[in-house]
């Protein structure tokens, strides 16, 4: 599906790439130690292809952690990690030798602290880099099944309903982590955020 030109799409993976960017030193400050975030890759989905492309792990479950967020566009934003996945950056995070049985508990907490970084971070680059405000919600955490989160992903989803997705990698002390960020946008918002990025695009081409 071809929502955003080559140039568009080009523009909004820079914005990440700053966000993720950010995230990456706010990361490396808790867990003491490097943590690299990769150059995310960005394509705009139906729900059906976010079961393709995200969802396609055999008896996987997801650790999610969201935020709604508002200002010129409103959108859903929606971290996901394996469950796996997020224990092991829980461990990173908390910086001790416990098992996972035992981090297990701290895993709510630890996650929206990550989520929020990550989130927050992406969202002010793009706040930053579009000369726009966006106001978040508190981060909301979840460990889900991958039919619960299709079926949520799709309640409310119409024609006009699109979906944002950035891949990224995680790499915190030689363990590497691949997460997603979803973002649930409507065709209204959706026109508004390539309104903004055209003008971002021209903003850099007169100067």
């Amino acid at each position: 599906m071809t929502i955003l030109s080559e140039i568009e799409t080009d523009a909004l993976t820079e914005i990440f790439n700053v966000g993720a960017g950010r995230a990456a030193l706010s990361l490396s400050e808790i867990v003491g130690d490097e943590v690299r975030l990769s150059v995310p890759s960005v394509e705009v989905l139906r729900t059906r292809e976010i079961d393709e492309r995200v969802l396609a792990l055999a008896n996987a479950r997801f650790a999610t952690v969201s935020q709604i967020f508002d200002g010129p566009f409103d959108a859903e934003a929606v971290l996901l990690f394996t469950e796996e996945h997020a224990l092991e950056i829980v461990r990173d995070m908390m910086g001790s030798q416990m098992s996972l049985d035992e981090l297990a508990e701290f895993e709510q907490e630890a996650m929206c602290e990550l989520g929020n970084i990550i989130l927050n971070a992406c969202l002010s680059a793009m706040a930053d880099m579009l000369g726009i405000t966006l106001n978040s919600s508190l981060p909301n955490y979840a460990v889900s099944s991958p039919a619960e989160i299709s079926t949520r992903l799709a309640t409310g989803e119409s024609e006009e309903t699109y979906v944002l997705v950035l891949h990224i990698d995680l790499v915190i002390e030689k363990h590497h982590t691949e997460g997603h960020l979803i973002f649930l946008l409507s065709s209204t918002s959706l026109n508004k955020l390539v309104t903004h990025i055209q003008r971002y695009l021209n903003n850099i081409a007169l100067s």
